[in-house]
């Protein structure tokens, strides 16, 4: 069995950085990843399984790493060597238990909610923020019997999806696959619930003028989101900017009311929301802007596009970046995170809270988000996949992911 293994070597770091100017992902070849010989991890414990990875996705954060630009925030919060992955659609071929404790049958495919909070770290009591269902934002991410790790996919101890090698899954992560939904649909479920834990966690109201900055995989999942779970009881107009013609095809069909190139969403905005332009702002704008890409430049956008005392929300991962805070500050603008899932409140007084991960695998079957995994590599084939993944949006893509399924892979 194979697995691509990433060492903390801070020379080929910094080579991969070097590399990543000419386009991310491109200094895979020269960086801390390489493709060893691997077996599955032991088990943590009674309640881990071995689940056998079928499709693995590339994630942005994952280009990040790769390409040695993550924010030194997480330092505390990995530990080396680790197997990357965390969009994963497995096998359990032994069975298992999933995170209600229901018994899963040999031969059940499974997702996993990768977030190593106090439940896969046998933390009991568990933290103030797990024991309300927000395990996301775990305090307890480098302590217990588990190496230091914030996820399945940055943890030495529990292996990852790049591997034809079973990953170790925590009960409490496990969710099976409805029959009904392919494998790539599957692999789309980990960043669905993260689209769907922004959307919801917005706080929208009904008529709000709703920005939409980026449409890669977090943007169209947003769109996704809003449209299908938000929209049905809370009434919004969606305006979106998307860079490629192909994501703008998408972002239409997945439910924006409008969807204009980058340097038209200002306009488009303004326009919506009967505003004025002020020193490259606009006087109102929109209630909410969501930025699914998490550069210096798209928060300083946000921050332009949103009106006095509206909300920007940080989907996309930031790393280390300069911005001008003092709209912030002069306008009265509430600026917040939505960093990866927990327990949802639906917008419909009469809907019981539900994991993001409930949410999301609903939503990826009613929207057929499958359709966004553009290509499939094998392991082997890692630094061309890397490289198409840093450069989707520009080849037409949105998804790009490991084939796990047979030795050989294979590529569409």
């Amino acid at each position: 069995m194979k697995a691509l293994v990433l060492s903390r070597n801070i020379p080929r770091f910094a080579a991969s950085r070097v590399a990543s100017i000419l386009g991310s992902g491109r200094g895979a070849g020269i960086g801390p990843l390489q493709l060893l010989d691997a077996d599955a991890p032991d088990a943590p414990g009674t309640d881990w399984y071995p689940l056998r990875p079928l499709l693995s996705g590339i994630c942005g954060s994952d280009l990040a790493t790769v390409d040695g630009r993550t924010s030194r925030y997480f330092e505390d919060m990995v530990s080396f060597p680790f197997v990357p992955g965390h969009e994963v659609v497995g096998m359990l071929d032994d069975g298992g238990v999933d995170h209600l404790g229901r018994t899963l049958a040999p031969g059940t495919r499974a997702v996993i909610e990768p977030v190593l909070g106090c439940a896969p770290r046998h933390i009991d009591p568990s933290c103030t923020q797990c024991g309300s269902g927000h395990t996301g934002l775990c305090g307890n991410l480098a302590i217990g019997p588990l190496a230091a790790g914030l996820q399945t996919g940055f943890c030495t101890d529990t292996g990852g999806g790049w591997s034809t090698a079973p990953l170790m899954a925590h009960a409490s992560q496990l969710h099976a696959v409805p029959d009904e939904l392919s494998d790539q649909d599957a692999v789309m479920i980990e960043p669905t619930a993260c689209a769907v834990h922004a959307a919801l966690s917005a706080g929208v109201t009904e008529g709000d003028l709703i920005a939409v900055i980026g449409a890669g995989t977090l943007g169209l999942t947003t769109i996704a989101a809003l449209h299908s779970v938000v929209r049905p009881t809370t009434p919004c107009t969606v305006v979106v900017g998307a860079k490629h013609a192909r994501q703008r095809q998408l972002a239409t069909s997945l439910g924006a009311d409008q969807v204009v190139p980058p340097d038209q969403l200002s306009r488009a905005v303004r326009r919506s929301a009967g505003s004025l332009v002020l020193g490259g702002r606009l006087t109102e704008g929109a209630d909410v802007v969501f930025d699914c890409v998490g550069s210096a430049a798209s928060i300083t956008e946000a921050l332009s596009l949103v009106r006095p005392r509206g909300k920007v929300v940080l989907v996309g991962m930031p790393a280390k970046v300069t911005v001008d805070l003092a709209p912030l500050w002069h306008r009265e603008i509430t600026l917040v995170g939505a960093y990866a899932y927990g327990s949802e409140t639906s917008p419909d007084p009469g809907t019981p809270d539900r994991r993001s991960f409930e949410v999301a695998i609903d939503l990826v079957g009613t929207a057929s988000l499958g359709r966004l995994v553009s290509a499939l590599y094998p392991l082997e084939r890692y630094e061309e996949a890397l490289a198409h993944a840093g450069s989707a949006g520009r080849r037409g893509a949105v998804k790009v992911a490991f084939d796990l399924r047979n030795p050989k892979g294979r590529t569409r």
